[in-house]
Formats: structure tokens, sequence, C-alpha cells
């Protein structure tokens, strides 16, 4: 795991690559006619069901894979595959109850857990909120094939150099797991037809143009949404009102049914105390807050503070604000240490190194997923804590038409970080507690 004051100021300083790319940071759009580049496209995408309709049912690279590998799964086989594991292993699934715009349902799955009922679930896995970071969905419906085969027939797990016992897998279901391995259906079928590095959603409501259809999904839950309004210095990473804009945040605050589905999941599994959304591309490992920097010192100095919103988000600048978002020393260490254990057994699986640091270091947001998760007992006090992470796997494809798809090697090697990186969130969200 890498971390050093270096990094940080690299971050802060460049904006290191991630969920933007360098002309999106600043407020700028890629041209969205076929291809950007004239190189490949990175790893095929499959173009059949390579699990007949849920008859068949996928086996991960850590109980010895049984999978054809050789394409990144469709919309269609994310379906199926899910559909498959449900046939094998008996367990439920749902479907949140919205439909995109394009007419799709979001769907996922609840595994493992102690008890009865939805208070057994601890744990959300979300997958692929940004269309064009391709095997987000594969990364979990291959971890959760993983730990199901593993469970069943008393064995354990190998991610490259990381091993996990048959007693870790056994804990790590017990946990209680809720995932939803695909949570922006049309935005990645889109992007998987089109090969435009397509970001957003499929949602045409304040398009002028083909180039401002959609909304990030990431910037459109209920977290300081309006940030970029109050604070006009903010940096165009944050959110933009701008449909123009790869982070246009929507209408309104969870005016999207994808997003409007996560928090379905959060508010139906009531008892989730861990969250992980996960991204690609830049090495990171990132906790909240994602809307400036943390301190524990002045509890009243916080994103329900409207004396605040002037300055709040202001983390990348030189100037001194003053201000940080207040998270209970508590909190702090045990979001930032279960983190610090994933980034470990990420680094270990395959020799790469991953970063662990919080959210506003890499670039300062508004309307994440992450940080709405966390926010919730704050707004609500009826409603659980959740400690919220993005993972953002890989570290970029440059010989691709677009660098969030990855090449045949690298889809592998994030098989692998991904899956070492759940088995560890699971065993230390564990030790820490699932609840209160």
């Amino acid at each position: 795991m890498k971390w050093s004051k270096a990094r940080r100021l690299l971050c802060l300083a460049e904006l290191a690559s991630a969920c933007l790319l360098p002309e999106e940071r600043e407020g700028g759009h890629v041209a969205r006619s076929g291809n950007l580049h004239t190189r490949d496209n990175g790893k095929a995408i499959g173009t059949g069901d390579r699990f007949n309709g849920g008859k068949l049912f996928p086996r991960g690279l850590g109980s010895g894979n049984e999978t054809d590998l050789s394409t990144i799964l469709n919309v269609n086989e994310v379906n199926s595959a899910l559909q498959g594991l449900a046939a094998e292993y008996g367990f439920e699934t749902f479907t949140t109850p919205y439909q995109t715009y394009e007419g799709a349902t979001i769907s996922g799955g609840k595994v493992g857990g102690q008890g009865t009922g939805n208070d057994a679930y601890h744990i959300y896995l979300n997958g692929a909120i940004h269309a064009r970071e391709r095997g987000s969905s594969d990364n979990i419906i291959y971890f959760i094939s993983d730990l199901l085969y593993a469970n069943k027939h008393n064995t354990g797990l190998s991610y490259g150099s990381k091993t996990y016992t048959n007693a870790d897998v056994v804990q790590a279901l017990n946990a209680g797991i809720v995932f939803v391995p695909l949570s922006n259906p049309d935005g990645v079928a889109y992007d998987q037809s089109t090969n435009s590095c397509w970001r957003k959603n499929r949602n045409p409501a304040a398009a002028t143009s083909d180039s401002t259809i959609a909304i990030d999904l990431n910037r459109n839950f209920d977290f300081v949404w309006d940030l970029s309004k109050w604070a006009s210095s903010v940096r165009s990473s944050v959110a933009s009102s701008s449909p123009g804009s790869e982070v246009y945040h929507g209408a309104s605050a969870f005016s999207e049914p994808e997003t409007k589905s996560i928090k379905w999941v959060m508010d139906t599994f009531s008892k989730i105390r861990w969250f992980i959304d996960l991204h690609s591309y830049a090495g990171d490992i990132l906790y909240s807050w994602g809307s400036d920097t943390d301190q524990t010192a002045n509890p009243y100095m916080n994103f329900l503070n409207s004396t605040y919103d002037r300055v709040r988000g202001r983390t990348s600048d030189s100037t001194t604000t003053g201000y940080g978002e207040y998270i209970p020393q508590a909190d702090l260490n045990n979001i930032r240490n279960v983190g610090t254990q994933v980034g470990k057994a990420m680094d270990a699986s395959t020799g790469r190194s991953y970063t662990v640091m919080q959210s506003a270091y890499l670039y300062p947001t508004s309307g994440a997923s992450d940080d709405y998760a966390f926010s919730r007992h704050y707004t609500d006090s009826k409603l659980n804590l959740i400690y919220g992470y993005t993972i953002e796997f890989g570290f970029g494809n440059n010989a691709a038409s677009c660098p969030f798809y990855p090449s045949d090697s690298q889809y592998l090697l994030n098989l692998q970080e991904t899956n070492a990186g759940f088995m560890e969130f699971l065993l230390a969200a564990s030790r820490v507690g699932l609840s209160d």
C-alpha cells in the first residue's frame, strides 16, 4: 500500500487520474462520436450468454475458475450469472422498484448472514455505477461465486499471493452480504455497444444535444448536492448544474431511478453497516469524507451547517479555508483502519500498490454514494451508521481507446485484487463490528 506526503501533494496539485479524465475534470467533455482514438478497445465484450439464461453458473479465479474469462460480461450475462448463482446456491435475489429510462430493472442478491429477515445483512457491494468502468460487475459476480463455491465445498480461496482459509470464508459469509453488480444498466449497455467511453446514465431529460444526454449518477445522491452552486470557487470536478458536464448532478438529488435503487437497498436492508461502491481506475481505496478535509475537533463544523456552504469543497485550493468536515475520532479510526487492511490485501495479491486515503484528497465531490451512505445517520438518527468506501481498481490502459477499458492481462489482475480486497473487507468489518 502506497501512502506518503508526496503522493498526497501530487493528488492535491494534479488530481491524479481517477473516474474523470483530465479534460473532464476541467469542465469539458469527450466527443461522443464513436471511438475516442484510433487505438483498440481493450478486452472484448461477450457477445452471447455463457450462462445460458441462468442454467449455468460462474466460478471465479479464487476457487479454481471453470468459467470462460476471454471476454467481459455483457449486460445480459450479468443478469444470467446472477440467476445461475441463485439456482445453484439457493439464495434470494431481489429487484428494486425503479425502472431506468430505457426500461431496465436493477437486480441483486443477498447471501450468508446470521438470523432471519433483512436485518441479517450488514455488507453492501455495489458495481458499475459509471458505465465505462469495465469489469466492475464481473469483479462482484466472480467474487460472490467464489465465496459460495468455497463455502459449499469446504475449501479456501486464493487470489494471487493472497490466500484465505475455509474458516475465513465462513466468517465472511456470516457477515451477510447484499450485492448489486450492475447499477447503471442503460449506461453500460450503451458504452459496450459504442466504445464511446460513456460515463453517465442515458436519461435525456435535460439534453440539448447528444453530448449533453444523461446524469452522472455519482453526483446525484442527497449529500451536499448543491455544493457547486453554493461555492462557486470549488473545482469543476465537484459537481455541475450544466448538462454538458461529465459531472452533471441532475435536476435534483435522487432524480434518477438508479440512485433511488441504491437508496432503496440501504433502506430495505436497514442494518447495513459497511458499503463499497466499486469504480476504476486510480488504484485507490477512498473513505469519507469527499466534501472536504476530515477533522475531529469541531462537531459544529459539518455538512448540515449552512454557515459553511460557501467554503466547503475547496480542499484542493491553495487558499486555506479554515473548514474541515467533522467525523468522530472513533469513526475515523474504524473507516481508515479497515480501508488500510483492504489496501494491504489488494497489494499482496498481485504486487501492485494501492493508495488508501480520504476521498477529498483525490478531488472534492458532492452527491457521491459513499458520502451519502455515511451521512444518513447524521440526517436521521433512526438510520443505521454506514461506513462508505469507493474502491477504484486498476491503473488504466493507455493503449486503449478509453483508459477505463482494461487489457486482457489487466482484467485478470483487477479480478484478483478486488476479490482479495472484498474478502479482507468482510473479515476486517466483522472484526470491527457489524452493529452498534
